[in-house]
């Protein structure tokens, strides 16, 4: 599967992107605002929600795509990979909390929706319809596996040690047949969630434009 150097044909996608990137990011540090001021500022477990996590890598990456589309460059195969990583990471995020968890958590329902419903619906639509990447080798599927891997060690090394989960489901008093089941089925969902991200960056688009030079297979 061919790579290439691609680049929206509208600033208006620039900006959209990055307009959007920058707000979710500043919801995110809102949101940090009010737990430091409810007396828990510990910033470990603030990012150590999957929801955040993936919600500041999926930011960071629009706000660069949409400097790059502002700016007329070109999206790298390796900046295509990370997005379709980010939209697979909150395709997940969305379906647990909305079918798992719906409605739990301290932050203010507004903030939940932002995060759980909107913010993923934005980005796997942008991913859908607009064209500026490349198809997804299916050979780089297995990548997005190492990144929630450490965070489940990390989270269940936590759970063993302080006590500390971001959701129940992975509490260790639930027993390890429950934890390997949720561990599995997550791990699936992720897979699943990139398969349909992967056969979705084949769908031409709109705003594509192939960048000039040579491709690699």
């Amino acid at each position: 599967m061919p790579d290439a150097a691609l680049r929206p044909a509208s600033a208006l996608v620039g900006i959209c992107r990055a307009g959007s990137g920058i707000v979710v990011v500043a919801v995110l540090v809102y949101g940090y605002s009010l737990r430091i001021a409810a007396g828990d500022n510990n910033l470990f477990d603030y990012f150590g929600y999957f929801t955040n996590q993936t919600s500041l890598l999926a930011s960071a990456i629009l706000i660069v795509t949409g400097v790059l589309a502002i700016r007329g460059g070109r999206i790298s195969p390796t900046l295509t990979l990370l997005r379709g990583m980010a939209t697979s990471y909150l395709l997940v995020v969305a379906v647990i909390y909305n079918l798992l968890v719906p409605g739990t958590g301290s932050a203010p329902p507004w903030m939940s929706a932002l995060l759980h419903v909107l913010f993923p619906f934005l980005v796997a639509c942008d991913w859908l319809f607009l064209g500026d990447r490349a198809p997804l080798p299916w050979g780089r599927l297995w990548l997005l596996l190492p990144y929630p891997v450490l965070w489940l060690i990390t989270v269940l090394i936590r759970g063993v040690t302080d006590g500390w989960v971001p959701y129940g489901f992975l509490l260790p008093e639930r027993g390890l047949a429950s934890l390997a089941v949720h561990i599995v089925g997550l791990l699936a969902a992720i897979v699943a969630a990139g398969a349909l991200v992967w056969a979705a960056s084949r769908l031409r688009g709109i705003a594509f434009v192939q960048g000039p030079g040579p491709q690699q297979e």
